[in-house]
């Protein structure tokens, strides 16, 4: 379909208030749009009908769903603009930083008097929108952000989310899987090479390590690359890929995706340790920031999930903008804020002209 009539057909729909998910998946040059055709709230437990899915970080059992079969899949390439990024400068909240140095001192200490390696606390800020409109917003997300997993979700029960994440939750193609461990965070600098502390490759490690214990009951094989870095954006991570086979008849869609949700990357380890303690000391319910999204196919035969960061929700004319940080016991509070500042900058790029 052409780009410009899709935008409209979008447009339209989210005026009638209908649920809608666009997305585009790493390095695509076209989108995907689901157009539902009533306002019902659908859900999936076994993951096993054509649908686009989306979980919240405090995810049990049920994940909330567009089935294709109850509206159109639509698909244009992607209009093709240079955006040029504006330094942006995010205010510094007094009370707010004092917040957060707070809960990274208190995570640390908490870390220091368990058993628990590292845990992930994150906060949210919320920007007024002088002129919202969902196509300006369409237009920038996917230009800004060709290498990352965009999407713009709308649904009367959820309003608006939109992000650009660099983290693959899983892929699978029949018996095969493709996951990634993903940590640490730095300024992307042109022709710089990073400088990794001893901090961040100690987390990357401890990601790795947990995410491949974890696949060990529900993998027959698990093949892990070396460390590499990986550029998000103005951002730079520290990544490793992890592939391997499923175990026949035995791990389906929903039983790998249970296991790896929440990933050390966006909770902590040991998870069941980490996820108890933001739930009781982090303030704020996360809602979709750091659950997961994407397409699913039938019988599980070529799904692709993401983890749902660098995020926003919109609602009422304003932002709220997600970011966080993964806590060790050799955590700088100083430097865990500067580093959400840095992530909380890649959705206020999209919001620039309606700020």
């Amino acid at each position: 379909m052409e780009y410009t009539l899709l935008l409209e057909k979008i447009a339209d729909h989210y005026n009638k208030k209908l649920p809608i998910v666009v997305f585009s998946l790493p390095d695509s040059e076209s989108i995907l749009v689901y157009l539902q055709n009533d306002k019902k709230l659908y859900t999936t437990e076994d993951f096993k009908e054509k649908s686009f899915v989306f979980a919240p970080f405090n995810y049990s059992d049920k994940a909330i769903c567009i089935p294709e079969e109850k509206g159109v899949v639509l698909e244009a390439d992607i209009h093709k603009e240079n955006i040029l990024q504006m330094k942006l400068v995010i205010a510094e909240d007094i009370s707010e930083k004092e917040n957060y140095r707070q809960l990274v001192e208190n995570t640390i200490n908490a870390i220091n008097s368990s058993k628990i390696s590292k845990i992930v606390v994150s906060r949210n800020i919320k920007v007024s929108l002088d002129s919202f409109q969902i196509t300006k917003l369409i237009e920038r997300l996917f230009n800004l952000y060709p290498t990352a997993f965009s999407y713009v979700w709308y649904h009367p029960k959820t309003s608006l989310w939109c992000g650009a994440s660099p983290e693959l939750l899983v892929k699978t193609e029949g018996p095969s899987f493709t996951t990634m461990a993903l940590a640490g965070t730095q300024k992307y600098k042109e022709n710089i090479a990073p400088k990794w502390s001893y901090k961040e490759i100690e987390e990357q490690q401890l990601v790795v390590d947990d995410i491949s214990t974890r696949l060990q009951k529900v993998t027959a094989v698990v093949k892990i690359s070396k460390t590499y870095n990986h550029r998000a954006a103005s951002l730079i991570h520290l990544r490793t890929d992890i592939t391997g086979i499923l175990k026949k008849r035995k791990t389906t869609l929903s039983k790998i995706t249970s296991t790896l949700h929440p990933t050390p990357a966006v909770c902590g380890t040991p998870q069941n340790l980490a996820k108890l303690f933001i739930l009781e000391n982090e303030g704020y319910n996360r809602e979709f920031y750091t659950g997961f999204l994407g397409p699913i196919c039938e019988k599980d035969s070529c799904s692709k999930l993401f983890v749902n960061l660098r995020c926003m929700k919109i609602e009422n004319d304003s932002a709220k903008l997600f970011a966080g940080a993964g806590i060790t016991k050799t955590s700088k509070p100083k430097s865990e804020w500067i580093e959400t500042q840095h992530k909380l900058e890649t959705m206020l790029q999209v919001l620039q002209p309606m700020l």
